[in-house]
């Protein structure tokens, strides 16, 4: 039996505690841990107005305290560090059946283990491929349900027609002139709206002739897309795939994006802290599409590992609930 004394310099009542332990130990068998608190703040914190104090299993008993409670304490540990370990005997022998049952969040829980990469998969595919909806039924000439994808993907992109895709017209995009493409029509031109105004930018749809703007900006389409195409990969080679580094996350996933966001948002009004910059839309979509494909990829391993562990619980659960019910019609 494992039993930790917290204690610290010069503290005579540690001393005594820790004489106490040495000589109960041919009476109650333990292994002596001592720890100064002052070595660790954060015990220093938790324990050092308290010292000496015995952790033994689940026990903790605080100064002061005397020889006779030590021993309480001790044999109170020892007790039940038995009695587990005869529990888990009984168990494994099966002399001891401890009842097991399968509820309704059990069946959730396991599911939900096994499925949760594919309920992300089409989730991503769901909300990055519904604003694909909105170009589509403004075609369609279905206005209503196409503004109502418009207006509830307003409150999660700026929505600006000069950074955004467009379907069904004479080009993929029309970026500002400070973009510099040559051989595109710039938004300007082709709606006639003043490339300053951004609330009409926002508002701005689209028409017959230049087509209608998906729901989500350039940027964002790539991030979404970055992460279900990595869902997809991971969904395939799962088990063999590699841990992304947080510092390969930032600066691969985060630092382009990064660079290219905001030295395009502080170049601009009301900012104007650095030489005037438009981003282009290649660049919005590469950065967009390696951070999506980054973050997932730093983030899926982990839950992965989370629902692996939940998932071989509820198996083993699942496999001692079909061992207790053909002992019980063998019985």
């Amino acid at each position: 039996m494992d039993v930790t004394l917290y204690t610290r310099q010069d503290c005579h009542l540690c001393h005594q505690a820790e004489q106490d332990l040495q000589a109960l130990q041919d009476v109650i068998p333990h292994s002596i841990k001592v720890i100064d608190v002052d070595s660790d703040p954060k015990l220093a914190h938790e324990y050092g107005f308290e010292v000496p104090v015995v952790v033994c299993g689940p026990y903790t008993l605080r100064a002061p305290f005397d020889k006779q409670a030590l021993e309480i304490t001790l044999r109170s540990a020892s007790q039940r560090q038995q009695q587990i370990e005869d529990l888990e005997a009984g168990i494994r022998s099966g002399s001891i059946v401890v009842p097991i049952h399968w509820t309704a969040s059990d069946k959730i829980n396991y599911w939900l283990s096994r499925h949760w990469l594919t309920i992300f998969n089409l989730f991503i595919l769901l909300y990055g491929g519904l604003p694909f909806m909105a170009p589509v039924l403004m075609k369609a000439g279905l206005d209503s349900p196409a503004g109502l994808i418009y207006k509830v993907y307003s409150a999660a992109c700026h929505q600006f027609a000069f950074r955004s895709f467009f379907l069904f017209g004479e080009q993929p995009y029309y970026p500002r002139a400070a973009a510099n493409m040559t051989g595109l029509l710039t938004y300007g031109q082709a709606s006639g709206y003043d490339e300053s105004d951004l609330w009409t930018a926002r508002s701005f749809i689209g028409n017959t002739q230049m087509g209608y703007k998906v729901a989500l900006c350039e940027r964002d389409v790539a991030i979404y897309g970055g992460i279900l195409l990595f869902g997809i990969v991971f969904g395939a080679f799962r088990k063999n795939f590699p841990r992304l580094p947080w510092y390969a996350w930032l600066i691969i996933g985060v630092a382009p994006i990064g660079l290219d966001g905001f030295s395009q948002l502080f170049s601009q009004p009301p900012f104007n802290l650095i030489p005037y910059r438009e981003s282009i839309p290649l660049l919005r979509t590469m950065t967009g599409f390696l951070f999506g494909f980054t973050t997932a990829w730093f983030g899926y391993l982990p839950a992965e590992d989370g629902m692996r562990e939940t998932r071989e619980y509820m198996e083993t659960k699942l496999a001692r609930l079909k061992q207790q019910q053909s002992m019980q019609q063998i019985n």
